[in-house]
């Protein structure tokens, strides 16, 4: 009502002083990834920490006094609590595999890691994540936190979150965006000395966007979230960080220069410069615009300077393996945003549109996130070696004279967070039987080849037991979920015969696109009916996933599987879970036999929900794409095909439909019931343990993170220093190189190649090769000459050349025009068969991260 005046004001839990430690361990996440302290929090109130999502923040607000009070003089309560603070104390002060790795130096600065990403799924009660995006960097703080890595997360603090999903009567999906309420999360607000909110501003058109910090304390990680929804703000302003991929092309593009460029203002407020900076997928990517900006500033440089800097101290993580998937904005946008403030930087049009498109001249290319985010970054990585290979030739034009196979993009595959995906049945099976340091040494294959140690029965009760609370949870949402859609009462009562306990039990779980095919099994809907209604050999199915808002498709497959579920053969057999978040994830990973996952080779980047299922005991079933093209060695799961692709999706889903059936028929389903005198299905408890063995100890994020650490963070905090050193003086020099390079490049040639073709040669034996250069203005330290050698295919090319260094023959005399310069070396001939080579020139500078950064490549 106009003129009316509200006084807004706190209301905190009173906690008795005995049980203090509860309030820092609420505000702490580490909770969430250890059982002993989620079993504290249930001890205060089962029913309500359940009703709460789990929440310790709302539950100790929710919980009358007089609980409390009980509480206060519950000696074993009391030991629980204080058994439970002191491993926390434990964790934040114990020495950590970055300390004794990369122990602190008087010759080099300490390194500071920033890892932004546009959500972070830590735990179902902080819902600022959508799906596996977020899930993977929530995971990827707790391994930075175990480690004990110098790492902040960056992030934006959605005032809705993700939407929460229902479906109606039909079937059909149906969103609701609930407000989070910032005082029931564990936030903690950033403020100045004198007690007011820590602000940071960046530019929108006409105006400035303020954003206030929060942070959440993940083990020994912050996560710090940035808030426009503050009164400094215009109304229409406040709800630019509301929705997680909410609103149209303006509300993305608003976000990304907040997250971005807000995001380095504020670790700049909070006097955390990082030294790195990791964007894990493209909308971050205007942090490194905003870091050029800053050196700029402070230490007066020129553009092209300040980017050979922030270069250096950048690491990009793509997850896409499509184009349309990356964002990417109309070039006049990104003006419309950020024009003036590129201006004031010095970069012009065409500087931008060089950053921001694969083709700079090509005006009809939009402006490319993922681009800018390869340009700016010194290290560049897919998420699994099939999607890293996807895309070096997804993104080749970006260096138009590399074959694809030499584009500077590697991989470093996804891993999870074992502790917080375990049951806590299976965690204390394996503390009895393979000792207390799995949890500190998850990749340990020595650790985890002790599961040959537990005992059958053991193994499989346990796993049993998952299976029976996962069909417990299932039947209690399904009668949830018919209640609130109307069903009549005799549906609502039929949910209570949902599903056997003691059933084969598959599952499919994740985000419903199209590429994934959540309805590939009913493409027969008779021999599907016929499997799962086997009276000898039952099989049951439990779906959950969104689909995005705007994914007609996606929801289309949703609706197709709910209305399966609904028939009279499939009833019983088919369970769909609505609202599929992190709670509804892990009942169904801890619980499940199989994991079933068949998308479209290769549009699955990695799939890291598959990658939570072994560590619980069960099976993964899966198209080989993603990281199961590497977890997969015959023993350890089953696989849908051999990796093939096809051009006729008709023929794809008919092909690997019935694979798929064949697969569950004649393997999975008999093995699975193949029972001793014991009731053990001891071949299937063979294949559990092969599996936990194989692939616990590689697919997890401590694994990741260290290779994050050694092979990104670390050699770009190394060249980053290295740049910055002295004025920025080696960055000075690169920029100017650089330039050199890009102006006289066109003079280099390869004049004459000397070597014995046409011969035959026996393995084991070398050949001379002798490659005459035309340097033009450079000299033989400016350049690296190499020979490429391999196995030529049916059409004559090196599928897979080996690059050989050749050495300049004699000293460099920078007399005379042209600088021609002689280079060679041996070629080893290591096996039989019909091979070919062919020779290359590439620019050399001993601070380039990699010798394809630049670009340029001259062939002879």
């Amino acid at each position: 009502m106009p003129g009316r005046l509200i006084r807004a004001y706190t209301v905190l839990p009173c906690l008795p002083e005995r049980l203090q430690p509860l309030h820092k361990l609420a505000y702490n996440l580490w909770w969430c990834w250890n059982a002993d302290a989620v079993a504290l929090f249930r001890r205060v109130n089962p029913d309500l920490f359940e009703a709460l999502d789990h929440s310790p923040i709302r539950l100790l607000g929710a919980t009358e006094q007089a609980r409390f009070e009980q509480l206060e003089q519950d000696d074993g309560f009391l030991a629980h609590m204080d058994r439970v603070a002191g491993a926390l104390d434990h964790y934040l002060n114990a020495r950590t595999w970055f300390q004794e790795t990369f122990p602190t130096s008087p010759d080099e600065p300490p390194p500071r890691i920033a890892y932004f990403s546009a959500e972070f799924g830590i735990h179902e009660s902080v819902p600022v994540y959508s799906g596996g995006l977020g899930v993977l960097a929530g995971d990827h703080l707790k391994s930075a936190s175990d480690l004990g890595l110098p790492l902040s997360g960056v992030s934006l603090m959605y005032r809705e979150g993700y939407f929460r999903q229902y479906l109606n009567i039909d079937g059909w999906q149906q969103e609701r965006y609930p407000e989070n309420d910032f005082f029931n999360l564990p936030l903690i607000p950033e403020l100045n000395p004198n007690g007011s909110p820590v602000l940071v501003s960046v530019p929108l058109p006409g105006r400035e966007l303020f954003l206030r910090i929060w942070h959440i304390q993940v083990g020994r990680v912050p996560l710090y979230l940035l808030d426009a929804n503050i009164p400094e703000n215009q109304p229409e302003d406040r709800g630019i960080t509301a929705q997680l991929y909410g609103g149209d092309q303006h509300t993305r593009i608003q976000q990304e220069i907040a997250l971005g460029i807000g995001g380095i203002r504020a670790l700049k407020a909070l006097g955390k410069i990082p030294t790195v900076c990791h964007m894990n997928e493209g909308h971050s990517a205007f942090c490194g615009l905003e870091r050029v900006r800053m050196m700029m500033e402070e230490h007066h440089l020129d553009f092209p300077t300040a980017v050979e800097a922030v270069k250096a101290g950048t690491c990009f993580t793509t997850h896409t393996p499509v184009p349309a998937g990356n964002d990417a904005f109309p070039m006049h946008m990104v003006e419309q945003y950020l024009g003036a403030y590129l201006h004031k930087m010095g970069v012009d049009r065409h500087v931008l549109a060089a950053l921001g498109r694969q083709h700079p001249g090509n005006e009809n290319e939009p402006f490319g996130m993922t681009v800018l985010a390869l340009k700016l970054a010194n290290t560049s990585n897919g998420v699994s070696k099939l999607h890293g290979s996807v895309s070096r030739r997804m993104w080749h034009e970006i260096w138009p004279g590399l074959p694809a196979t030499d584009v500077p993009i590697t991989s470093i595959t996804n891993g999870v967070h074992t502790q917080s995906w375990l049951s806590p049945e299976v965690e204390h099976l394996y503390d009895r039987y393979l000792g207390i340091q799995w949890e500190e040494r998850p990749t340990d294959f020595a650790i985890w080849n002790r599961v040959e140690h537990i005992p059958d029965a053991e193994l499989w009760r346990t796993h049993e037991r998952g299976r029976e609370r996962l069909v417990a949870f299932a039947r209690q949402r399904l009668k949830a979920q018919l209640k609130r859609r109307g069903s009549p009462p005799s549906e609502v009562d039929a949910a209570e015969e949902a599903l056997d306990p003691d059933a084969l039990t598959i599952g499919f779980a994740r985000r419903f696109a199209t590429y994934k095919r959540g309805d590939l099994i009913f493409r027969n809907e008779a021999r599907i009916a016929a499997i799962l209604n086997n009276d000898d050999r039952p099989v049951q199915f439990i779906f959950s996933g969104k689909a995005h808002p705007r994914d007609h498709g996606g929801k289309e497959l949703i609706a197709r599987v709910v209305q399966m579920a609904r028939r009279p053969e499939f009833r019983k057999r088919v369970v769909f879970l609505e609202d599929y978040d992190m709670n509804v994830a892990r009942h169904l990973v801890q619980g499940v036999d199989v994991w079933l996952n068949n998308p479209r080779r290769p549009l699955e980047a990695s799939g890291t929900s598959g990658m939570k299922v072994p560590c619980n005991g069960g099976l993964n079933l899966s198209i080989l794409d993603g990281w199961w093209v590497e977890g997969y060695d015959g023993d350890n799961g089953w696989a849908i095909g051999a990796g093939e692709e096809y051009q006729d999706l008709a023929y794809q889903d008919e092909v690997e439909s019935r694979a798929l059936y064949d697969l569950i028929e004649q393997d999975i389903a008999p093995l699975f019931y193949t029972r001793g005198t014991d009731n053990l299905p001891r071949g299937w408890v063979r294949r559990m343990k092969r599996s936990i063995m194989t692939l616990v100890p590689v697919f997890n994020t401590n694994r990741m993170v260290k290779e994050y650490t050694e092979r990104c963070y670390i050699p770009s905090h190394r060249r980053f220093s290295r740049l910055a050193a002295d004025h920025l003086k080696a960055a000075r020099e690169l920029a100017a190189w650089r330039r050199r390079v890009q102006n006289d490049w066109g003079h280099v040639k390869v004049e004459a190649v000397e070597a014995p073709v046409g011969e035959t040669h026996k393995v084991g034996g070398v050949f001379p090769v002798r490659v005459r250069v035309n340097l033009g203005h450079f000299t033989p330290d400016d350049v690296e000459v190499q020979l490429c050698h391999g196995v030529l295919d049916a059409m004559g090319e090196i599928a897979e050349p080996r690059a050989m260094a050749l050495l300049p023959d004699s000293p460099f005399s920078p007399n005379g025009s042209p600088r021609m310069v002689t280079f060679s070396g041996k070629v080893p001939c290591f096996a039989s068969g019909q091979f070919g080579f062919s020779v290359r020139v590439l620019p050399r500078h001993v601070n380039l991260p990699h010798l394809f950064e630049p670009g340029l490549v001259t062939w002879g």
